[in-house]
């Protein structure tokens, strides 16, 4: 408590002796992040709309590949029966046509005509079976990606799991939700009270994760901080709980962005406030549970999306 004390006092002389122009500057980017923090909260919720609309899109599928087969069952009876009658009335039409009688010549056009019909009913049904082979094959399609994309994330939940074992006592857990692996990092592994400066054991976690994800370029990187419910009362840029979480998570962008072989496009920092707990706030562990870091692995939908454009 001294220490939070101390280190208020520091801040607030060194914040008197701030120019005003040094104080604009500041303000300035706070404004910048702000809209920064808002354009990433977009990007998050068209993410999100993205990955409900293929879920939806999926399920549609599924009910039409169900329908589909049901009804390729019931053609494929009557192609059975309508085959057999077509055979019937193929032998009976040619033994009516050797006939020279009128009664029989009136049959054998009579069968004509009904041979016609089912003919054309059968090239019909053909299309139909085309049709439906086709839907089939994409539907396959599409549960092959689907499989490859779990197999993939399960994968990386393992390497992460493993990777990361030393550091699960610290605060530290991999689980994995709605088709996303979530890594949780509580702020006693990474920061001190109030700060957004990333300790060296903090240091060495994000470091063990950016080399399982430089290797598996295929996942977008959401990075978002949280805090409790406490009120922010520090100086300076820093306002509010708000600026706070925003400052932790590109803290954390900056740590993974050492490793060069991450592209900066797939990271994603976004800040939380107080506003998505996990724990009670009313007790002390319930805040410090609340105190995180959260890297939310997605993976890409690109190739899922082409085949339902498609």
């Amino acid at each position: 408590m001294k220490k939070i004390i101390l280190s208020l006092i520091v801040l607030s002389v060194l914040s008197s002796c701030v120019s005003s122009k040094k104080y604009q500057q500041l303000d300035d980017k706070y404004i910048k992040m702000r809209s920064e923090n808002v354009e990433l909260k977009d990007q998050l919720d068209s993410l999100s709309n993205k990955q409900m609309r293929c879920q939806s899109a999926l399920d549609r599928l599924q009910i039409q590949y169900d329908n589909l087969q049901s009804k390729y069952a019931t053609l494929d009876k009557l192609y059975q029966v309508k085959d057999n009658a077509y055979k019937k009335l193929q032998a009976s039409y040619a033994a009516l046509s050797q006939s020279s009688s009128q009664t029989l010549a009136y049959e054998a056009e009579k069968s004509r005509k009904l041979l016609d019909s089912l003919n054309f009913k059968q090239k019909e049904l053909a299309k139909e079976r085309a049709a439906l082979d086709q839907q089939i094959k994409k539907i396959k399609q599409l549960e092959n990606l689907i499989a490859q994309k779990d197999a993939k994330l399960n994968n990386l939940k393992g390497s992460l799991n493993r990777a990361l074992n030393k550091f699960k006592g610290q605060g530290l857990k991999v689980t994995e939700k709605d088709g996303k692996i979530y890594i949780s990092m509580e702020n006693k592994l990474l920061f001190d009270s109030g700060s957004w400066h990333v300790k060296q054991n903090g240091r060495d976690a994000i470091k063990t994760i950016s080399n399982i994800l430089s290797i598996n370029p295929d996942v977008e990187i959401m990075i978002e901080g949280h805090t409790d419910n406490v009120p922010y009362h520090g100086k300076g840029a820093i306002q509010d709980n708000w600026d706070l979480s925003v400052k932790r998570a590109t803290s954390v962008v900056r740590q993974l962005m050492k490793n060069k072989n991450i592209d900066p496009k797939r990271l994603i920092p976004a800040g939380r406030s107080k506003y998505l707990p996990v724990a009670d706030n009313s007790t002390p562990e319930g805040r410090a549970k609340n105190r995180r870091i959260e890297v939310i692995l997605t993976p890409r939908l690109d190739e899922i999306m082409n085949l339902l454009n498609n």
